[in-house]
């Protein structure tokens, strides 16, 4: 191996799987590559479980985790702060390097631009979200200079039309973009995305085509030159060789008969909700496979460790009995990849996020998509306006989705015409992706150029 790169990922979990994929692409083309960790700020054990199961099945990549901030100092809470008191680490973790060729940088870990300069390392970001996102948060601090007080909060529900990105509302964009206390943070690492030697991104040109363009066309940053971008994905995680009980059960079921919830790592429902989640599947009378995971005792709090749920307690009563021959309900996990992959399932409700996302359309599912944090909003547009592989669930922006639209969503998505149409598009789009991927195609291909770049 006559190259060495190093990942520098940021702690969650959704921006850290896909770089570990990534890592695993560059074992395959012959690079050395090493993960530059960085701890949680409170203790995860699904951020340990992810990173010791990544370790334990790439025995090639190098996993590095940075010393944490010495105790005398107080970690500050916010993430921007947080990743900037690991500079000094990744630094000296450089430093302590042979050459290194070029660190792929996580949108959130921006700041280390300058440690990369001071290095003279190239420095490229790798975006764990698609390239429509990616256009959009380059379009928006001139969309915030706009405004009376530069600031994106001044927004309200405005609708946006963007280069690269189809039509949408401010309020679609991420809460934490918008808010007066969070804006000023995010809008100072989108001015600096333009500043690194390329951008690699976890998608496929064709199905983001229109955003593509603009961005290789210069549209998304007026006045400053834009980065070469590399679509290099999609990169989702292999299945695991353990067989689970949910997958044992979907082996009982017939094909494209079932249809899978699951609202990623960090997604709960509260009791009320997952009361009528329930009730709309069991009227549906179509099968299912649902995930259900403990509602959270504190909303601001996205990384709360939950307890295992009471299914008797959160669910209607005698709704599991009622049920035993029509679906299967899983506490707090399930092998998602491999679920979605099994012949038995056809069709998926998510949460939208990039991840999970791309999962979907690699195996070929339909989505029902019902939008919860981050930029899930943004890509439930996308998914339902752009790449027509998706409906949304009605309600997904109010207290609860009522029973009712889980209800007509499934049976319609299951069992009608349109729903048909669905997934005939799904199962097209599925075998572009898998082309994209495959050598010579534009993925492939395009993660090449990049590689001779170096």
């Amino acid at each position: 191996m006559d190259k060495t790169v190093v990942l520098y990922p940021c702690h969650l979990i959704g921006h850290l799987t896909p770089m570990v994929q990534l890592a695993k692409l560059f074992v395959q083309h012959g690079v050395a590559v090493t993960v530059a960790l960085v701890e949680p700020q409170v203790e995860s054990a699904s951020f340990s479980a992810v990173v010791a199961r990544a370790a334990a099945t790439n025995p090639s990549v190098t996993f590095h985790v940075l010393p944490p901030p010495t105790p005398s100092e107080e970690a500050p809470r916010k993430i921007f702060d947080y990743l900037r008191h690991m500079d000094a680490p990744l630094r000296d973790f450089l430093r302590s390097l042979p050459k290194v060729h070029a660190i792929l940088l996580d949108m959130f870990c921006a700041g280390s631009l300058d440690i990369a300069a001071e290095l003279n390392i190239p420095a490229y970001f790798f975006m764990a979200s698609g390239a429509s996102i990616l256009a959009i948060f380059l379009n928006l601090p001139s969309v915030a200079a706009s405004t009376d007080r530069n600031s994106l909060s001044e927004l309200g529900d405005s609708p946006l039309c963007l280069p690269g990105a189809p039509p949408f509302k401010a309020t679609d964009l991420p809460q934490v973009v918008v808010d007066e206390d969070t804006s000023q943070g995010f809008l100072r690492i989108f001015k600096r995305l333009p500043e690194a030697n390329g951008i690699l991104i976890n998608t496929f040109e064709s199905l983001e085509a229109r955003a593509v363009s603009a961005l290789r066309d210069g549209l998304c940053v007026p006045g400053r030159p834009t980065p070469p971008v590399y679509c290099i994905g999609p990169l989702v995680t292999e299945g695991g060789d353990k067989k689970q009980e949910c997958l044992e059960w979907l082996d009982t079921q017939p094909d494209n008969s079932i249809t899978f919830l699951s609202f990623g790592s960090l997604g709960t429902f509260s009791k009320k909700q997952l009361h009528e989640i329930a009730v709309g599947l069991e009227k549906s009378e179509r099968r299912f496979l649902w995930v259900v995971r403990s509602p959270s005792s504190d909303e601001k709090n996205i990384f709360e460790k939950l307890p295992e749920p009471d299914l008797d307690a959160l669910l209607p009563e005698g709704f599991l009995e009622r049920t035993k021959d029509q679906g299967l309900v899983v506490k707090s996990w399930a092998p998602q990849v491999e679920v979605l992959g099994h012949r038995a399932t056809g069709a998926f409700m998510t949460h939208c996020g990039w991840n999970s996302t791309l999962e979907g359309i690699l195996a070929g599912l339909p989505l029902l998509c019902w939008p919860m944090y981050a930029e899930q909003r943004l890509n439930k547009v996308f998914i339902v306006e752009e790449f027509k592989l998706g409906v949304v669930l009605r309600g997904y922006d109010e207290e609860v989705v009522k029973a009712e639209e889980v209800e007509e969503k499934v049976r319609w998505v299951m069992g009608s015409e349109g729903g048909r149409a669905l997934r005939e598009r799904a199962a097209a789009e599925k075998s572009t992706a898998v082309k994209a991927l495959s050598e010579g195609g534009a993925s492939h291909a395009a993660f090449v150029e990049f590689l001779n770049s170096l």
